[in-house]
């Protein structure tokens, strides 16, 4: 039996449109490194969406090099980033942040949230102390919408993080690798505009949002990251057909298409946290967004795994949590037949 996918958002290739979009203007010879035609409508798209005129755009490469090459251009060389202990530049991008010279500085978080007054606390002590100058400074703070456990930060939220980043003199960085799920949610009260108003810096993700590849990083206030073209080549994260990535990102904004993609991965993600809660399952966090996460005794993950294709995210008191995924290509069928299987089992026991 051929498993149903729900492991990650990003296993199939483009959405439909898109692909079309590359397909169509395949023969065309445009210059190149982001100098293209396409890439320029494309950020205008983008600045028009973040109602921001002034900011810069670029097109990167993936969503850990966009991390890298971000964060490095905004610490000196004595600063690190603060970020939640379970943030994805702390857990999953294999030291990528240390590797370019700059330590993650892990405080702890609530439903994957970092607050301002944790931040503020941190800023404070570290400022306090009479050996600072020996430590790391602390140069930006990481948060990424969603969460990596598929939470949302609420404008109110957003705006204190801001406020308290601001007044501490540090930069606020925001990875939107799964955005367009953030903004497909229905109680998402953070816009685009807000987050060109709120944050420093941040990125509108591609990959897992419908492209076949790259990130639209948004400067606000170009100033703050000079000479950024050159640092994305320092990094290895320039592609030389730049316009893959315009063509891409020019097909997500210009008919609306990126909300879209979030907002039918969000419905159909309830479909199956509704199908989870009605057979009993304990579902870990308040994720609103397109991801899920359920923990499962070894018997239930064996029936479901054999079913469903799910990522195991963890081991928690004898249970094993797994995270559900839904992305642009899920559809009707697929989350009918998983929530079938889910239903089946009654109630946490599985045949």
């Amino acid at each position: 039996m051929e498993k149903l996918h729900f492991a990650s958002d990003y296993m199939e290739g483009a959405h439909p449109d898109v692909l079309k979009a590359l397909c169509d203007t395949n023969p065309l010879s445009t210059p190149g490194y982001g100098g293209d035609a396409f890439c320029v409508e494309a950020a205008d798209l983008i600045r028009d969406a973040c109602r921001c005129q002034g900011a810069a755009v670029y097109f990167l490469t993936g969503g850990t090099q966009t991390n890298e090459t971000v964060i490095s251009a905004l610490l000196k060389p004595w600063e690190g980033v603060i970020a939640a202990d379970s943030g994805h530049i702390s857990v999953h991008e294999a030291g990528a942040i240390e590797h370019g010279g700059h330590k993650v500085l892990t405080i702890p978080q609530a439903d994957g949230k970092l607050s301002a007054d944790a931040v503020k606390r941190y800023v404070e002590r570290f400022s306090s102390d009479d050996n600072h100058e020996h430590m790391v400074f602390p140069g930006a703070v990481y948060i990424s919408q969603p969460t990596e456990f598929g939470t949302l930060y609420s404008l109110s939220e957003l705006e204190e993080l801001s406020r308290v980043c601001r007044r501490s003199g540090i930069r606020l960085y925001c990875d939107g690798a799964r955005l367009a799920f953030a903004l497909g949610c229905p109680g998402c009260d953070v816009s685009l505009a807000d987050m060109a108003r709120l944050c420093d810096v941040f990125y509108i993700g591609g990959t897992k949002c419908g492209a076949l590849l790259g990130e639209a990083v948004v400067i606000p206030d170009p100033s703050v990251l000079p000479h950024f073209f050159t640092l994305i080549k320092q990094h290895g994260a320039l592609l030389a057909k730049g316009r893959i990535l315009g063509v891409q990102f020019r097909a997500l904004f210009e008919n609306g298409l990126y909300e879209k993609i979030g907002r039918n991965a969000v419905l159909c993600a309830d479909r199956l946290r509704n199908a989870f809660e009605h057979a009993g399952y304990k579902l870990m966090y308040s994720s609103p967004t397109n991801q899920l996460f359920v923990s499962l005794t070894d018997k239930e993950y064996e029936f479901l795994s054999e079913r469903i294709e799910m990522s195991f995210w963890d081991r928690e008191d004898g249970h094993v949590i797994v995270r559900l995924a839904a992305g642009w290509a899920t559809d009707d069928r697929a989350v009918d037949a998983a929530a079938d299987i889910i239903l089946s089992s009654g109630n946490g026991d599985t045949p």
